[in-house]
């Protein structure tokens, strides 16, 4: 049985690709909008719902992607939808609203087997390292969860306890997008009565105490919310460093 997530804007999601109910696989029905893209789990296949919305459908695989998402990707389509789909939208694999049950099941299978072609380019990208002394460390970013205290090529950087506690959270999800309601829930508490510009308050401080060569490593995802971005690599590393040495000089 195969955890799947259907993404639909009907009115009728067992309409979208009939099929699935004959299957006997466990199916989420979403909203097809940017923020359920949140409320996704790790590990499942999504199938989007681009039958009469090629260009949502279209806006929600590079969202998927941009947020660091590895979640292989089956479209539903019309015959007109085949067309107009490349693979520069980064999806595992189509499929026709009609589709039998055998059809839909090869599909998944194969979707599985092979995986999502842009879990290896994500799985590439760099990560935080965490050593036994409790600190997170990414480039030139020390996080020490122990000592409630962050770093930059060595140099503490002054921080306020929420704000560490939010720089901690993002750290140790590299390139996973948080909307600014689950980050007020993991850092401020289900307690806190407070609105989600005090997410985007917080953040313009972090990224004002990281300096102008290092804000990039808190990135924006519009209109879904804020991810952690490691340094790509040492070259990268070394130019943010001569940029700072030359600015303090």
């Amino acid at each position: 049985m195969t955890d799947l997530t259907l993404m639909t804007s009907a009115d009728d999601p067992a309409s979208v690709l009939p099929s699935l109910a004959l299957l006997s696989h466990r199916v989420r029905v979403l909203p097809m909008d940017a923020a359920s893209l949140v409320k996704m789990p790790e590990n499942t296949i999504l199938f989007l719902d681009a039958r009469d919305d090629l260009a949502t459908a279209k806006t929600l695989c590079r969202l998927i992607h941009a947020s660091g998402l590895s979640t292989p990707i089956v479209l539903i389509l019309t015959e007109g939808g085949f067309t107009v789909v490349t693979s520069q939208w980064g999806i595992s694999d189509v499929v026709v609203a009609s589709a039998s049950p055998a059809e839909v099941e090869a599909r998944l299978r194969l979707v599985s087997e092979r995986g999502n072609s842009f879990s290896s380019a994500s799985a590439a990208k760099p990560a935080s390292e965490q050593t036994q002394e409790g600190q997170i460390r990414s480039g030139d970013l020390v996080v020490d969860t122990n000592g409630y205290t962050a770093s930059l090529h060595g140099h503490p950087i002054d921080l306020a306890y929420k704000e560490f506690e939010l720089l901690k959270y993002l750290v140790q999800h590299p390139g996973r997008v948080f909307t600014r309601a689950q980050l007020l829930q993991e850092v401020w508490g289900y307690d806190y009565y407070g609105g989600t510009r005090t997410v985007d308050v917080h953040i313009r401080r972090l990224r004002a105490k990281l300096g102008g060569e290092y804000e990039h490593l808190i990135g924006t995802v519009r209109n879904v919310g804020y991810r952690f971005d490691p340094p790509e690599d040492d070259e990268q590393d070394e130019n943010a460093k001569a940029a700072a040495h030359s600015k303090a000089a």
